[in-house]
């Protein structure tokens, strides 16, 4: 079926976001821009064009020069501080939730504000120290110039209060988790249309010149005569360019199939996609090159997986003896059955892309259900046996998403799990009145679905 997903961002675009140099670099250059602008208006006062207000005369040259140098070196001081206090919190992360959430402080916009407005004030101000100039018929002073610095300290001082609040409220448990859930809430929105998305899809499908193709009779032509396509480089597949492929398979009248989705690890020299007919492989091979980007770790997008395997991390690092923490695990239950409430009513047809004409020129990886649920559940099951408290929450969160589903395929997935749970309660809970209770709310679950499984319901992922 026809791709009829948002809009993605720009993977250059994201790349740049996990920095902490773009910010700050960006707000350097307006802070360059401001001080171009004040320094020629301190000019045109200076050569009596306009007349400044009496209030922003601060002082001669020696009382400008002391300010923006107490300036400069009061910032740079704090500079260093918020500088190591950001290290210390992204040190913090690393060792508490795991070394893949560090892009996500990383990535933090009021972090990299912080260090942006700090950084281009003293920048500023130093400009401002460098303009002021003895001349013979008098001493040329910036007085607007300097104004503006101790107007910019000012807001220094309001983003460093900001900046402690801030840094105290990121790195704290909820927190995180609750900023990777957005995250995955966002990728899913990307990643997998609406049900409305869906009808609008199949109404452009009923016209008849695009029904002549259908994947399935070319997967198996793609299969049988197609030509591989290897991966020139080892690494995550990070982004996908689709629309680029489809394009590019339009131009040499072929077909592709893709192997792997984002997420992906791709080993070099090993097949990533078929091409038929069989000539156009090459071509293809130069195209995926631009199109594949691969890096040394996976990132949020085209990749929502990614986000739930992060809140697993967190999961099972708080199950683990050495930190023993029940309640930072249920919180990541609670977030879990939330993303996956949100996804079950989402469409999991494949990617397709069409030319104009209606012809398929791309079948990319499909996204399987099954899959994200086990990748959900499975490690966290596995670290809370014998806890009946997670044990308990795994099975209402398993409930909470059958609320959610759209079809019987996705509530046999959902119980499944379930019943895995069951099953290594009963080795591992040693108590019969625990035990008592996660039978109850296996019970409730295996009702659930039961219920919702009648034949008005059924339908098709």
């Amino acid at each position: 079926m026809t791709s009829q997903r948002k809009t993605l961002p720009n993977w250059r675009w994201e790349a740049l976001r996990t920095t902490l140099w773009f910010v700050p670099a960006v707000l350097i250059v307006v802070g360059t821009l401001i001080f171009i602008v004040t320094f020629k208006i301190d000019a045109a006062a200076y050569s009596h064009q306009i007349e400044l207000p009496t209030w922003l005369r601060n002082g001669n040259s020696q009382s400008g020069r002391e300010v923006l140098i107490a300036i400069a070196a009061a910032i740079i001081t704090v500079v260093g501080v918020v500088f190591s206090i950001t290290i210390l919190a992204l040190t913090l992360a690393s060792q508490q939730f795991g070394p893949r959430m560090m892009r996500n402080f990383v990535r933090d916009v009021g972090n990299q504000v912080t260090l942006g407005v700090f950084v281009a004030t003293f920048v500023y101000s130093v400009l401002a120290l460098g303009s002021i100039t003895v001349y013979p018929h008098g001493n040329f002073v910036p007085h607007l110039s300097i104004t503006v610095a101790e107007a910019l300290l000012l807001l220094d001082l309001a983003v460093l209060i900001y900046f402690i609040n801030h840094i105290a409220a990121s790195i704290q448990l909820p927190a995180v988790i609750a900023g990777i859930a957005r995250d995955l809430e966002s990728a899913i929105d990307t990643e997998f249309p609406t049900m409305n998305d869906v009808d609008d899809a199949d109404e452009y499908r009923s016209d008849s010149r695009l029904q002549a193709e259908q994947p399935a009779e070319l997967l198996v032509t793609i299969e049988d005569r197609g030509g591989v396509v290897l991966a020139s480089r080892s690494g995550y597949l990070q982004f996908v360019g689709y629309a680029h492929l489809a394009k590019i398979a339009k131009l040499v009248d072929a077909v592709i199939r893709l192997e792997y989705r984002p997420g992906h690890f791709i080993v070099a020299g090993r097949s990533v996609a078929k091409v038929f007919p069989r000539g156009a492989a090459q071509q293809v091979e130069r195209a995926l090159d631009k199109a594949h980007v691969t890096g040394p770790h996976r990132t949020l997008m085209q990749d929502p997986v990614f986000a739930i395997d992060q809140l697993v991390e967190i999961a099972i690092r708080a199950l683990s003896p050495a930190v023993n923490d029940t309640f930072t695990a249920l919180t990541c239950l609670d977030w879990i059955s939330s993303g996956l409430s949100r996804v079950s009513g989402r469409n999991f047809s494949e990617r397709v892309y069409r030319d104009d004409e209606g012809r398929i020129r791309l079948i990319g990886a499909d996204w399987s259900y099954p899959k994200m649920v086990n990748r959900a559940f499975d490690k966290i099951r596995q670290a809370a046996r014998g806890m009946p408290a997670v044990i308990i929450r795994i099975l209402d969160s398993l409930d909470a998403v059958v609320e959610a589903t759209t079809c019987e395929s996705q509530r046999e997935v959902l119980l499944r799990q379930g019943e895995m749970v069951m099953s290594s309660s009963r080795e591992s809970v040693a108590d019969q009145n625990d035990l008592d209770d996660i039978v109850r709310h296996f019970n409730i679950l295996s009702d659930r679905v039961n219920a919702l499984n009648s034949p008005t319901r059924d339908e098709v992922i």
